[in-house]
């Protein structure tokens, strides 16, 4: 493979930034800029800077390797930035080891994955693949700061964010390593699995809303307590989830006014819905909500969701799957685990543009998005050879198609 350092393109034609000029892969967030003459304030695209390694000819089709550089609050130091330098690593590692290859690689690294600050996840890859919503720039943070003044105040540009879309007709693919952020893999005693698809997924935000009275002087049976319908609407999501096997978690909720000697009269939280299925997904969801109403009416509390976001189950690629099974089988692993992602990947939006596959890292005690998560230097030596194997393999199956085909 060769290594071009003279202003390497990303698919959809835009600049992308050369951080590290004389290191092969290398890759930084674009944001105000590193300093380099590619990645000067406001130049580059938002969603992702990256230095790209060219194929054997210009017009080479290009795979991606990479994941997010975002994480939550108070979290671990492994979820997606592990994935990223692993992208960059490998592709260091075929540079070293090979000539041309039949396509390019690019790292990428997104920003915003989580959507932490403004509430929508997927905003960096959203972007990349040409689905950004012009609505989402009036998305305002916990402070009243909306999207567009965040970015604009980092030095970019919100008029380009088209410039970050790729071209879907010149991808080969896309390849994501992450830590599992479950335990089935330690389970199995396994330090790497390939990801079959990515959850289906939707989400709520719940208003329960019943009568502020004093404490005190409110009987029990003229009481209309929104806390204690939201309560008992959480144990109905973890009741109806468990029995169907789908994953559902209340992660907040507020309570109004929040005195100690007051009838709660408004509570509000928050509805985590994930399932291997969209179909399964959307039936446990009318069970939840059948439960809701029937909660709200004993009560005398009015229980009302309104849905805040919807992602479709997606599937990995048979022939990256194929690739990244092959990677493992060459680190000893016989018989790879298969597991479908329950958390939610960039790779669901890439999944819009082209074909994706996902690598699993062994994650002990599968805790994640907390700081005691941890993978483990032995698992990620392991997941490099894995996935530098994955690309070789690739490689030898776009020559021979393209020997096929001349």
């Amino acid at each position: 493979m060769t290594s071009s350092r003279t202003s390497p393109r990303r698919p959809g034609g835009s600049p992308a930034c050369t951080c590290h000029p004389s290191t092969p892969g290398r890759t930084r967030p674009s944001g105000p800029g590193c300093g380099t003459s590619g990645c000067a304030p406001g130049r580059t695209p938002p969603a992702t800077c990256t230095d790209a390694p060219r194929g054997a000819t210009p017009d080479a089709p290009v795979l991606l390797l990479g994941s997010h550089l975002d994480t939550v609050v108070d979290a671990g130091r492994y979820d997606g930035v592990v994935g990223v330098l692993m992208a960059v690593e490998v592709v260091a590692r075929l540079v070293q080891d090979h000539g041309a290859l039949p396509f390019a690689l690019e790292v990428i690294a997104f920003s915003d994955e989580e959507g932490t600050r403004f509430g929508k996840a997927l905003l960096g890859s959203s972007a990349v693949a040409g689905v950004w919503d012009e609505a989402w720039w009036d998305l305002q943070d916990a402070h009243g700061t909306t999207l567009r003044s965040a970015f604009e105040s980092f030095g970019l540009d919100p008029g380009r964010i088209a410039e970050a879309a790729v071209a879907p007709a010149s991808l080969v693919g896309y390849l994501e390593a992450h830590i599992e952020q479950g335990p089935y893999l330690e389970q199995a005693d396994q330090a790497l699995g390939v990801v079959t698809s990515i959850a289906s997924a939707r989400r709520f935000t719940v208003e329960a809303v019943g009568e502020a009275r004093h404490a005190g002087g409110t009987p029990y049976e003229r009481r209309h307590d929104a806390l204690l319908a939201a309560a008992e609407a959480a144990l109905a999501v973890e009741r109806i989830c468990r029995t169907e096997q789908h994953i559902g978690t209340v992660g907040t909720m507020t309570v109004e006014p929040g005195a100690v000697n007051v009838v709660p009269g408004l509570a509000t939280f928050a509805v985590d819905l994930r399932g291997e299925f969209d179909d399964g997904r959307d039936r446990v969801w009318d069970a939840v909500a059948d439960a809701f109403r029937e909660i709200g009416e004993r009560r005398g509390v009015d229980v009302t969701p309104t849905e805040v976001h919807r992602a479709p189950a997606v599937f990995c690629a048979p022939r990256l799957m194929d690739a990244v099974r092959a990677g493992i089988v060459a680190t000893g692993e016989s018989a790879p685990l298969e597991l479908f992602s329950r958390a939610g990947h960039d790779a669901m939006s890439l999944g819009l543009v082209t074909d994706v596959a996902m690598l699993f890292l062994r994650n002990p005690d599968g805790i994640s998005h907390h700081p005691d998560e941890f993978v483990s230097a032995a698992d990620v030596a392991l997941g490099l050879d894995a996935l530098a194997t994955a690309v070789e393999r690739l490689a030898d199956e776009h020559l021979l198609a393209d020997g096929a085909d001349a």
